[in-house]
């Protein structure tokens, strides 16, 4: 009875170390992501908070004129889906590490090739994709440190570092979406009409050869392109329409040669002399 008494005090403050060990300890700067969609682009932040804890942060916990890692622990992490402007200037779609220097009337934002470094500490300034100003701006108090997206328009949106009684933001612009948008439907169009009939073509599907052609002149409505007029040459071949299938090669061989850069417009040239030729 006595061991069994003693068994079950050990197991059960075992049970206790177990859970004990368990425990995690809240982290001093806890990490934080942030995300946005703006347009047809996505920005996303990813970085550790540091809280001002009654210390004196700019000049002091945070040094003035040196680089920054823009938070604690691992350098902070921006991320774009898309082409961008910040504050005017371009930057390509991808992952940087952010770092700042900090100054008293203007902040010095930093967007580094190498995303993944710890802190500032191996920073190197040749790896900068891109550099630009700020104005540091009064705000009320802020414990800890936030990096916030505001002010979402169609197509722009304000980041703002904001700690203690500072907020220096900067603006991200993805363009002209509805451009973008546009030109992509107007591609798909194009691209899509000219697919499907270059299908019936070649599968010999003589049943649809009329819904072919109208594919083709309603792509070539769209964009005209050097495929486009190829394609409806060989579609004309195979509805025995010899005559304007020759005037559709040649056709699609002059617009192919007046492109920057020039279509390989061999497919054509071959089809062209095949009809001269009467094959």
């Amino acid at each position: 009875m006595k061991r069994s008494i003693l068994l079950l005090a050990f197991i059960a403050m075992f049970s206790v170390i177990g859970a004990v060990g368990q425990v995690s300890i809240p982290p001093a700067s806890p990490n934080s992501k942030v995300w946005q969609n703006v347009g047809d682009a996505v920005i996303m932040i990813d970085y550790n908070r540091p809280s001002v804890k009654n210390r004196t942060v700019w000049g002091e916990l945070v040094p003035l004129d040196k680089v920054w890692r823009t938070g604690a622990n691992e350098a902070t992490v921006f991320e774009v889906s898309g082409d961008v402007t910040i504050n005017g200037t371009p930057l390509a779609k991808g992952k940087y590490s952010l770092h700042t220097i900090p100054g008293k009337d203007e902040w010095t934002i930093i967007f580094n090739k190498v995303w993944d470094q710890w802190g500032s500490f191996q920073y190197d300034e040749k790896q900068d994709a891109l550099r630009v100003t700020s104005k540091p701006v009064a705000g009320d108090f802020k414990e800890t440190m936030a990096i916030e997206i505001d002010n979402v328009t169609a197509n722009s949106a304000d980041v703002v570092i904001a700690w203690e009684k500072l907020r220096v933001p900067f603006t991200v612009n993805v363009g002209d979406v509805d451009k973008r948008l546009l030109d992509g439907a107007r591609s798909q169009m194009v691209s899509s009409g000219i697919i499907a009939a270059r299908y019936v073509i070649d599968s010999k599907m003589t049943d649809r050869y009329a819904d072919a052609m109208k594919w083709l002149d309603s792509s070539l409505m769209v964009s005209e392109s050097y495929n486009g007029h190829f394609q409806k040459a060989r579609l004309l071949n195979a509805m025995g329409k010899k005559a304007e299938a020759m005037a559709a090669a040649e056709k699609a061989i002059a617009f192919g040669k007046s492109q920057t850069p020039a279509a390989n417009v061999g497919g054509a040239e071959t089809l062209l002399k095949q009809l001269k030729e009467g094959k």
